[in-house]
């Protein structure tokens, strides 16, 4: 690497792997002098055009000393990044850090020139794009703030690069050149610029993966029980429309064919592309096969292959050299220990898995990290009888495995736009980036619905999977995940029920549910559930057993033309007699009848039904509902459709799912509406407000001198104070009394009523042992309570009391905020004492908190009625608690030095609050990956 003359060592942590524009990888480092001939190799591929444009004048090769210029750095004034692929640079990129007169120089000059260099076969993959992300954030390390760029009119597209990048600019036109200048600091529009671009790269490397031309199965064995073989006679028999190929080095010489595929000893051998290979090696062999796929031009893999990091610290090493060596080569893998994908479209028609059926085509994107699990979910929705029956379609399946490069963040890329999924079901046992997968659920859910299992939420992930560290409890990643938007449930089963749902059935508009059906007891149950889930249900309609098709299709009717109705649960039990009306008929007179008012949802509960939940599923399609206004259908004849066997139903039939208990179904409704709400509050999300009496400079120079004392540090009483007072955030101070005549003085000083508090970390916040004293009125009663404390507590150095001027009466709560490594900020809100501390009743929100999910966040907690007069009570100013915390929120968000903040308690009475304790801990900011250049992450 770099020698001795340079000023720094080379600075590995700008390495990284980025997806480009068209799906494939790159590999982008710093330029050493060990890249001489790969610099001389480069340029010679480069057309005469790109020469021109790049020097501004014929440059057919270059010199000894260009070459030792542009690949000796030190790293801090000049820098030269390279984009690779299988080793070799397809892309550089430079900059020079000049002076106010455009000569070289050094610190403390903060502008640089910067220039571009691309392989013209590689022109229009977004590399320029990818690169000026890296160059930018290494200048800004190294404390440059602006790039200048002269470019040729002619050079348009290098142009374009610099243009959209989304910085603040200067254009100016001089000597036949154009000057572009702009400033390197993100910009909201920067940031969504680069968003913009990960998301089409990342989803077209996904859609590479799903729909490949052709397709090549390493490891088809002789043994037909294999799994190579056994994946190759999935893929075979599902109908794939490309191009399948098996190979195995161990194929007889002369051997053509395996199952009917063409076969061949090596992917070299193939004759023509091959987009997708399937690799069903021992995890020895996968290295050679690896080199092989990448040599042949392999866009990406499905390594089925065990003996990864799921075996421990050797299968670790051994999948992150997999992963390495496949972005050498510019391909994304799905794996390592996956299961394998699956792709129902007509056009593609891929089951390059383990599952021996391809599940009915559909519009039900699934994920799984558990192939274990994957199974259950696909055999679940694949049967129509036995628990949740019916047919509900698959559009794509992916079974992540160790998920060592493609993971459920780039496959939510993909299923954001993809037009044949219209819900997106995940089981997820680690969230390897909490912070980006956070922000596409987000998107992903104002879009389509999105509901999420997670699994080992007690314990460690599984050894497979490198996950960031989090201190935050399951709880709280959860509801930070429901304010995303994300349908969070607890079981596979729950992510079934939700899935069929959500898949056949319109969201409702409101909570009000009308429960209809031919048992009384079954319709009580289904009230109950509807509370429990804080539905608004009607006293439900009893039909009586003796109920036929054409009751329960005129009751149907009947509750979805009323107005107070938002939602129809219909509950059947078996009907024993002669003229008792039969599945089909049942079912055929509830799907006439939703037909006739597609906006809103029905669910039927059943009980020991098959062949009712099969007839109301009887179609292989979750495609969208018929238009409101096609006129109803008549209610059928019994007699006429019992005679008849289920049907079919048509292409875009409004199909009503089944379950076999109220609570399930009840369960997926109010998970339904939650979603509905959300929908409906994300269209209108709220600001963050801003206050005049914020003093955001004055906080910033305050907290650069504290943290001048040491790298992280636990303010005191003062600090806390002064730094809070910045945001408007005023604390009631807490003055020491070591003794008794120290605490008399400083209740003169405050003036009564004053309270006495001990503060050891035993007794702190924690009144119900005696350890606080409130509205003593006068010097009498300080002494006396001062020496019932120290007699029942022990010694004042003990206790650490301390005297605080009494606050108006009102409900205590607690205001904390938190950096977390792998969530980002967060703010969270809770009763102070035993609601939050015991019970766990807090709510959290990711900062910046807009004024509308302050207000949600207040009101959130279970507790909330407390704030708003129960039983009597005088409502607390929660205008006052909203302010509170957004001013809260705007601190951290303002200042992420601030890596801790807790207020309690916080005292809110009927006009406005006193903060009672505070605390605050400052420390170097952490490192915000997500606003950093684009990269893959480094598992």
């Amino acid at each position: 690497m770099q020698t001795s003359p340079d000023r720094h060592e080379y600075p590995a942590h700008w390495e990284a792997d980025v997806v480009l524009r068209d799906g494939g990888t790159a590999r982008v480092r710093p330029i050493t002098v060990d890249d001489a001939e790969r610099l001389v190799s480069f340029y010679e591929q480069v057309s005469d055009e790109s020469k021109y444009y790049r020097f501004f004048a014929p440059y057919p090769r270059l010199s000894a000393k260009d070459v030792h210029r542009f690949t000796h750095h030190d790293f801090v004034d000049r820098v030269g990044l390279a984009a690779t692929v299988g080793g070799e640079f397809i892309a550089t990129v430079r900059y020079d850090r000049i002076g106010a007169d455009g000569t070289p120089a050094s610190a403390p000059a903060d502008e640089a020139e910067v220039a571009f260099l691309v392989q013209d076969a590689h022109q229009g993959r977004g590399v320029a794009s990818a690169l000026l992300e890296h160059i930018a954030a290494v200048a800004r390390e190294r404390g440059i703030r602006r790039f200048a760029a002269e470019v040729l009119p002619a050079n348009t597209k290098m142009i374009k690069v610099f243009t959209d990048a989304g910085y603040t600019q200067k254009r100016s036109f001089e000597d036949g050149v154009v000057r572009l200048e702009f400033d390197l600091e993100p910009t909201d529009r920067s940031l969504a610029v680069q968003y913009a671009r990960e998301h089409r790269a990342e989803a077209r490397s996904v859609q590479r993966l799903l729909a490949p031309g052709s397709v090549a199965v390493i490891g088809a064995g002789r043994s037909p029980d294999g799994v190579g073989r056994s994946v190759l006679g999935n893929i075979r028999d599902a109908g794939f429309t490309g191009r399948l190929h098996a190979v195995n080095k161990a194929l007889p010489e002369g051997q053509k064919e395996l199952d009917g595929v063409p076969a061949h000893r090596s992917v070299r051998d193939i004759d023509g592309p091959v987009d997708l290979a399937v690799v069903a090696v021992p995890a020895e062999h996968v290295p050679e096969v690896v080199a092989e796929c990448g040599e042949h031009g392999v866009q990406g893999l499905v390594v089925v292959s065990a003996g990864y990091a799921e075996s421990g610290p050797e299968g670790r090493e051994r999948q992150r050299a997999l992963v390495r060596q496949a972005r050498t080569y510019g391909m994304r893998i799905i794996g390592p220990n996956a299961f394998g994908i699956i792709n129902t479209s007509p056009r593609v028609r891929l089951n390059a898995s383990l599952a021996p059926e391809v599940p009915r085509p559909g519009r039900i994107g699934l994920f799984a990290q558990s192939g274990a699990i994957g199974i259950a979910l696909l055999s679940r929705l694949h049967r129509r009888g036995g628990g949740v029956t019916g047919v509900t379609g698959v559009s794509t399946f992916v079974s992540s495995g160790n998920r060592a490069d493609v993971s459920g963040n780039d496959v939510l890329q993909y299923w954001y736009e993809d037009p044949d999924t219209d819900v997106v079901l995940m089981y997820l046992e680690s969230i390897g980036n909490p912070r980006k997968f956070t922000r596409l659920a987000r998107r992903t859910a104002a879009a389509k619905p999105l509901v999420v299992v997670q699994g080992a939420r007690h314990g460690a992930a599984p050894q497979g999977h490198a996950v960031r560290a989090t201190r935050l409890p399951h709880a709280t990643v959860s509801a930070l995940l429901r304010q995303a938007g994300v349908i969070r449930v607890d079981t596979i089963t729950e992510l079934v029920d939700a899935g069929l749902l959500l898949a056949r059935q319109p969201l409702p508009a409101g909570p009000r549910v009308a429960i209809l059906g031919n048992s009384e007891s079954l319709g009580l149950l289904t009230y109950d559930a509807c509370l429990a889930e804080g539905l608004r249900p009607h006293p439900p309609q009893d039909l009586t057993t003796a109920a036929s098709a054409a009751d329960f299709h005129a009751a149907l009717s009947r509750a979805l033309a009323d107005d107070r109705c938002d939602a129809v649960v219909v509950t059947a039990i078996p009907a024993v007699g002669e003229g008792s009306v039969g599945d089909a008929a049942l079912a055929e007179a509830l799907r006439s009848a939703a037909a006739a008012a597609p906006a809103k949802p029905v669910l039927v509960v059943h009980v020991e039904l098959g062949g009712l939940a099969e007839a109301l599923s009887a179609a292989a399609s979750t495609a969208p509902q018929p238009e409101a206004d096609k006129p109803p259908l008549p209610a059928p004849d019994p007699a006429s459709a019992a005679a008849r066997p289920p049907a079919e139903a048509p292409e875009g039939a409004h199909l009503i799912p089944a379950y076999p208990a109220a609570e399930r179904a009840v369960r997926a409704l109010g998970q339904a509406f939650a979603y509905a709400q959300w929908r409906r509050d994300a269209a209108d999300p709220g600001k963050v407000p801003e206050y005049e009496d914020v003093d955001e400079k004055g906080a910033a120079a305050l907290i650069d001198g504290l943290l001048a004392r040491g790298q992280g540090l636990t303010l005191d009483t003062d600090a806390t104070c002064d730094l809070l007072g910045h945001y408007g955030i005023d604390v009631h101070r807490a003055l020491p009394a070591p003794t008794a005549d120290a605490a008399a003085d400083a209740a003169r000083a405050l003036g009564y009523p004053v309270a006495l508090k001990a503060t050891a970390p035993h007794l702190r916040h924690r009144a119900d042992l005696g350890g606080v004293r409130l509205d003593l009125a006068d010097e009498e009663q300080l002494r006396r309570s001062y020496a019932e404390l120290t007699e029942l507590f022990g010694a004042p150095d003990e206790l650490r009391p301390v005297v605080q001027r009494m606050a108006p009466r009102g409900v205590d709560v607690v205001v904390r905020a938190v950096i977390d490594p792998a969530a980002g900020a967060v703010l969270s809100f809770g009763l102070a004492g035993a609601a939050s501390q015991l019970l766990g009743d807090t709510a959290h929100r990711l900062i910046p908190v807009t004024d509308r999910e302050a207000g949600t966040l207040v009101r959130s907690i279970r507790t909330a009625p407390l704030l708003f007069g129960w039983r009597g009570s005088a409502p607390a100013d929660t205008r006052a608690l909203e302010e509170l915390l957004l001013r809260v929120s705007r601190l951290v968000d303002d200042h992420p030095e601030v890596v801790a903040v807790t207020l309690e308690p916080v005292v809110v009475a009927s006009h406005g609050l006193s903060v009672l304790g505070a605390s605050v801990r400052l420390a170097p900011p952490p490192a915000r990956d997500d606003l950093g250049p684009r990269t893959l992450p480094a598992y």
